[in-house]
């Protein structure tokens, strides 16, 4: 290949990743460039593996005929098919052998395959497959992320030629290692979503990671957690508990996200969040009465499916207040954590703390229930209640059992 036409790919591909492409479209791009080029690329596979909590991997695919490139997620738990199909594969194969790369020209097989999807892909009409694993430096791994692997299959009527597949080899490294660009990427988004909650992820990784770096925002906050935990702990096996955290805190975690809250922290069996009022606290408020209706409706189905299987059962109380909160980064130099702090908070917490006294799935404050606005018919009170470090006692409410449709 001329050298200048190999420098102009391996600039593609480079500038592709530095504008932040993402897997596919760098592939896309990469795949271009080769046919441009006169290497006869129709059909190319790109997966790799990734640190996902429930994903293993993503596999990318580029076709020529088709406009954009296809993506398919493949989860952690794989069936009994699913792996006889792996072991059929010759990415297996590289993977077992350590070897780079292997080429399979179909041409005059006459059948005889060394693995399925050669099989498949001659019946189509294709005549050369070139298979790659790319793989990464030990510093260069990031949970299951250690390489990147990729099939190159042609339909042209030659195949390719033994040139061609040589510049393949050369190319290939500089794809893959800003495809493992890409990737790194799209895992330190995945992890900072899943640890910090949506919104504190997108600004901790646009730059707000000072410490005590803050800003003042007024919110509708959320705080459920399970009643008579402590004692579920103390009568059931350990094994049975992580489980059951998982199915209620699901349940929170999802009816929370469908109407725009942010989950924030988890605090044992306790999952705190807000709702941004964005200018109508209102509207938040009312957020966070169909967020604990949708709660309530899950926890039922919860209930039901746990009860079913013979698994311990429990109830979750929710908490709803209302106030201003600083929201930012507070904590030691090298340990910080993106939450909200302030007297609401304190607030919130001594209200969550009435939930035994009071014995209800809900109970809102008398802020919550006034920024709200028109929840007269829908709330009952239970009464004025002195609340440890707050100054003056607080009326508290929960709503109409019928509002919940329990």
């Amino acid at each position: 290949m001329d050298p200048q036409v190999f420098t102009q790919i391996a600039r593609c591909i480079a500038d592709a990743s530095l504008e932040g492409a993402s897997e596919g479209e760098m592939l896309a791009t990469f795949c271009t460039g080769l046919n441009r080029a006169g290497i006869p690329v129709t059909r190319a596979l790109l997966g790799a593996d990734t640190l996902h909590p429930v994903l293993a991997g993503r596999i990318f695919g580029w076709h020529r005929d088709q406009p954009e490139t296809v993506l398919h997620e493949f989860g952690r738990s794989v069936s009994a098919e699913g792996q006889r199909k792996w072991q059929e594969s010759p990415f297996y194969y590289l993977e077992q052998s350590g070897e780079a790369d292997l080429r399979v020209r179909m041409l005059g097989m006459n059948g005889s395959y060394p693995f399925p999807v050669i099989a498949d892909l001659a019946a189509e009409g294709f005549t050369d497959y070139f298979v790659t694993m790319t793989r990464f430096g030990e510093r260069a791994v990031i949970g299951q992320l250690d390489s990147i692997y990729a099939s190159w299959s042609t339909d042209h009527a030659e195949g390719y030629s033994d040139k061609q597949i040589e510049t393949l080899r050369a190319l290939i490294p500089f794809a893959a290692a800003a495809i493992r660009s890409a990737s790194v990427r799209r895992i330190a988004d995945t992890l900072a979503e899943t640890y910090l909650g949506r919104n504190a992820a997108r600004r901790v990784l646009s730059g707000t990671i000072g410490r005590g770096e803050a800003e003042r925002i007024s919110a509708a906050l959320w705080f459920s957690d399970l009643r008579g935990f402590t004692r579920l702990v103390d009568t059931v096996s350990p094994e049975l508990i992580m489980p059951l955290l998982n199915d209620y805190a699901g349940a929170a975690v999802a009816a929370v996200h469908a109407h725009d809250g942010e989950v924030l922290k988890f605090m044992g069996d306790g999952v705190l969040a807000i709702f941004r009022d964005d200018g109508n606290l209102e509207n938040a408020c009312r957020a966070a009465l169909n967020a604990l209706k949708s709660c309530t409706k899950e926890l039922r189905s919860v209930r039901n499916q746990r009860a079913n299987a013979g698994l311990p059962v429990t109830d979750m109380s929710v908490a709803l207040h209302v106030g201003e909160v600083l929201y930012g980064n507070f904590g030691g130099e090298d340990r910080l954590d993106f939450t909200v702090v302030g007297p609401a908070v304190n607030e919130l917490s001594r209200i969550s703390g009435m939930a035994r006294s009071v014995d209800q799935p809900a109970i809102l404050s008398a802020a919550f229930r006034a920024a709200a606005g028109g929840l007269r018919e829908e709330c009952v009170s239970l009464g004025r209640y002195a609340l440890r470090g707050v100054e003056a006692p607080q009326e508290l409410f929960t709503l109409d059992p019928a509002m919940l449709r329990i």
